[in-house]
């Protein structure tokens, strides 16, 4: 087989590494992919963006792709799943009506009510005047989010009243976050421990994957601006076996059945970001695609091939796929460009990856990187995911940081307490 692989980020890279253990791929096409997809076996990058759709569809019906997958949200958003399908193309990702899931929490938030799928109480506003004086009612801590798509980044967690007009002001007045500002979701503050949920879906079969815990702040004790993501592992002790079959049920199921009763078959993942609190869990949002950086460590832990899940999904027969997970624990270190998620310098060289890459147990994703005058420079926000599986927690968390060590440019930036969380929680604390 062929496939092909849209995106440059860190779940690309992931996405390359595991196909490329397939004996089913004979070849893999990263578009246009970073600096670390094409050291995998198998794979090219091809200098195609992630959100040209017609040159996109011009590759793959040249080169006779067997399958695509696409990563990031802007191009399933923009519909680039029914434009293969109507030229024969077989492709994994949501439509475009599926994929309104993640690009307008509006959507979402009434999906979740149609569905009676518990999540915070909201309000939706199109002008800054309606949106304040919610604000004002309610009091803070309070949560703004802009309705469409913004990186990770349209998510201001108000802990006061100043806060929450600061974000209001934003994102109405300054138009930082653009047309996907244009309506403006707030909800109310939920308490709890947040985690992950990725599950892969025909439309009909729900098939989990393993529970994690994404790291969304930039500082270390969730301090500072939310980001794309600063790191993650697998799995989230938060998440018992108990919820973890409760989510599925009450959560996953409902959701893919009350968009089928509104016309939309969902094929794909479904990512729900959970809060919870005293065992109870509670929708945050939804996303339409493998999480990033959640897919390093999930993958990671992966041990069946993953082609036939992709191929059931597309073809419907999901309910006869069953699939194999390692029981070690996995943690990914996000390193990231000083000043992300704001203005942050790009084209510095980047030394040690390779020498992070020998520690056992260590795979280094790349994500914000390119190759220029054979260096490895940093590109992006978001440049490695430094992934770890070992026997413990406890032990992969040191793993993983002895390798983060090794690793150094100007401005480096990663948090330094990724996992904590779930060790104080095996630990009882």
């Amino acid at each position: 087989m062929k496939v092909l692989v849209i995106g440059s980020g860190g779940r690309e890279h992931a996405l390359c590494w595991k196909i490329a253990q397939s004996p089913l791929v004979a070849k893999i096409y990263a578009a246009p992919g970073n600096g670390g997809t094409h050291l995998e076996n198998k794979t090219v990058n091809i200098a195609i963006e992630a959100t040209d759709i017609k040159k996109l569809l011009d590759f793959a019906l040249t080169e006779k792709i067997d399958l695509t997958i696409v990563g990031p949200e802007d191009p399933l958003a923009a519909g680039i799943v029914d434009v293969f399908q109507d030229n024969g193309l077989r492709v994994f990702g949501p439509c475009k009506a599926a994929a309104q899931l993640e690009a307008s929490k509006a959507f979402a938030k009434d999906i979740m009510i149609k569905a009676g799928i518990p999540t915070a109480a909201y309000g939706e506003f199109t002008d800054y005047e309606s949106a304040k004086a919610y604000v004002h009612q309610h009091g803070a801590p309070i949560v703004v989010k802009a309705d469409g798509l913004a990186a990770g980044k349209g998510v201001t967690v108000a802990m006061t009243f100043e806060e929450a007009l600061k974000a209001l002001e934003e994102i109405f007045i300054d138009s930082v976050f653009g047309e996907a500002g244009n309506k403006v979701v707030i909800e109310e503050f939920l308490q709890g421990e947040e985690a992950s949920y990725l599950a892969f879906t025909d439309g009909k079969t729900v098939l989990p994957m393993v529970t994690s815990q994404d790291h969304k702040a930039v500082y270390d004790n969730d301090k500072g601006p939310n980001t794309g993501g600063m790191g993650a592992y697998s799995p989230a002790p938060v998440v018992s076996p108990e919820l973890f079959d409760r989510v599925t049920k009450e959560i996953a199921y409902p959701l893919i059945k009350t968009m089928a009763k509104d016309g939309i078959v969902f094929k794909g993942i479904i990512y729900a970001g959970l809060m919870i609190h005293n065992n109870q869990p509670k929708v945050l949002e939804f996303n339409a695609r493998f999480g990033d950086p959640e897919t390093q460590p999930v993958l990671s832990r992966l041990k069946s091939d993953i082609i036939p899940v992709f191929l059931a999904c597309t073809d419907q027969t999901l309910d006869k796929v069953e699939i194999e997970w390692s029981d070690n624990p996995t943690v990914c270190v996000v390193m990231a460009s000083g000043g992300y998620p704001r203005d942050y310098k790009k084209g510095y060289e980047i030394s040690g990856i390779a020498e992070a890459d020998k520690v056992i147990g260590v795979k280094v994703f790349h994500a914000g990187t390119a190759d220029k005058d054979g260096k490895t420079v940093n590109t992006g926000g978001r440049v490695l995911g430094v992934t770890a599986i070992g026997d413990t927690l406890e032990e992969t968390i040191k793993t993983a940081y002895k390798a983060v060590e090794k690793i150094n440019w100007t401005d480096v930036h990663y948090r330094k307490d990724i996992g904590a969380k779930a060790l104080r929680r095996l630990k009882g604390e």
